[in-house]
């Protein structure tokens, strides 16, 4: 049993931001999967199920991004979860755009929502899905990118990634991280350079042409 928490900031104007994506992912999971509708619980929207025979739990704090970690703990202290079964989905500054990691525990890199759950829990012992949103290049930049919806350009590869986040999350949910990761990156491939790559193979594959010179 896992309780998967997408991290964002509740209202219609912040409903596209770059730091609402953990938002985005839980709700196209629940969506793919059929879940019931969210209802009010735990200072949050909440809703649960099962993902291929895997039990899981949907959590999105309504506690705004900096005090997520209320939210997050009154769910994990109703049910007495242990740590690492609470899987935390959240923007990463420091993964390029579309890239996503899993990991247990570490630090929390400046992310008030991450800091919040720790401080809630007493531990960082929880596992992330970091989803890459790339960086704006100076530290002076980041609360405005993150602020701020994801460009139109940006909508294709993001499509994609929370459709192969919501694919994958079976796997998640029985605990195969490596599993997931990778059916994430296959489904997540931008179909137009996966082309021009199997052509520059397959070029590359039949060498020069006889007589070629």
């Amino acid at each position: 049993m896992k309780l998967f928490v997408g991290l964002g900031n509740p209202g219609r104007e912040y409903e596209g931001h770059r730091h609402n994506v953990g938002f985005l992912a839980v709700e196209r999971i629940a969506r793919r999967w059929g879940l019931p509708p969210w209802r009010a619980k735990f200072q949050g929207r909440f809703t649960e199920g099962t993902l291929e025979g895997e039990r899981v739990f949907l959590l999105e704090p309504q506690t705004y991004m900096n005090e997520s970690g209320r939210s997050v703990a009154a769910a994990v202290r109703f049910w007495k979860l242990p740590f690492p079964d609470v899987v935390v989905f959240h923007d990463e500054l420091d993964l390029a755009p579309g890239k996503v990691r899993v990991k247990l525990g570490g630090g929390v890199a400046g992310h008030n929502g991450l800091r919040s759950i720790a401080e809630q829990l007493g531990t960082a012992e929880f596992r992330r899905v970091r989803i890459g949103i790339g960086h704006p290049g100076h530290k002076d930049k980041v609360v405005s990118y993150v602020l701020s919806d994801f460009a139109k350009v940006e909508r294709p590869w993001l499509e994609r990634l929370l459709d192969a986040l919501a694919e994958a999350a079976p796997l998640l949910a029985r605990g195969d991280e490596s599993g997931f990761m990778n059916k994430v990156t296959l489904l997540s491939r931008d179909p137009e350079a996966e082309a021009r790559r199997q052509e520059q193979k397959a070029a590359q594959r039949a060498g020069p042409r006889a007589g070629a010179g």
